[in-house]
């Protein structure tokens, strides 16, 4: 079973090269992101990293490096491991991964992704699947873009209860509500997070442990939520 699951947002401004002079609007939310890369780093020297991407399902190898250029700036990752393949296509889930990732000691992250709006069976299975690695369990994805009128998505005032739920879930370790989140409102709301925290709800339930929160933050700087936690078996 996982030895810890891990939740992180995948903002490109966690990068600070990105955002240069903005950072400081940020530091909070890098902070609980070190945190917690640290945390299951300690828990776990391999990880498996889960995300979602528009070309779907697919296994991305560990070495795999990749740039964000595509975001303002040829800040170069890789995610950890033994393998030397380069993928200037490398999906923002696996870059912000890889950054975590740097200086935390982990010595190898596989990449799976699920394509955005894969069902929730789909998602379960795979979280199931992956409940036998031994590893740490990152899961990478926004919360609603909608939380106020300057917000990339603009204001929907489902937003607030949407990532509330979210939120509580990862407060009490409970996959349960996480599970049960349908497709809609989460697509309209531009929650990208919904099919990877459908992944890892199937991978919390089948280890059949409950599991406690050892670090949460949640912030929205931009008016996304931005949802960080570490799950450790109680």
């Amino acid at each position: 079973m996982p030895a810890a699951i891990a939740v992180l947002p995948q903002p490109p401004l966690l990068v600070p090269e990105l955002i240069g002079d903005a950072a400081a609007d940020t530091e909070a939310l890098r902070d609980a992101v070190r945190v917690v890369a640290t945390g299951l780093a300690a828990a776990a020297s391999s990880w498996v990293v889960v995300g979602a991407d528009p070309g779907g399902r697919r296994t991305v190898a560990p070495g795999t490096a990749g740039t964000f250029a595509g975001y303002g700036r040829d800040v170069r990752v890789r995610l950890p491991g033994p393998d030397d393949a380069v993928d200037p296509e490398l999906p923002l889930p696996l870059l912000v991964a890889a950054w975590a990732a740097a200086g935390t000691g982990v010595t190898s992250v596989r990449g799976e992704l699920v394509a955005p709006d894969a069902g929730a069976a789909e998602c379960l299975a795979l979280g199931d699947g992956l409940a036998d690695d031994a590893t740490g369990l990152l899961v990478v994805g926004d919360g609603a873009a909608m939380h106020h009128a300057k917000a990339p998505g603009g204001f929907d005032e489902r937003a607030e209860a949407f990532d509330a739920v979210v939120a509580a879930a990862l407060d009490a370790g409970d996959p349960e509500p996480l599970a049960g989140m349908a497709a809609e409102p989460a697509a309209s709301l531009w929650a990208g997070g919904r099919a990877p925290w459908q992944v890892l709800a199937g991978a919390a339930r089948a280890a059949g442990v409950p599991w406690k929160a050892r670090h949460r933050h949640t912030s929205m700087p931009y008016g996304v939520a931005y949802h960080v936690a570490l799950w450790e078996r109680a």
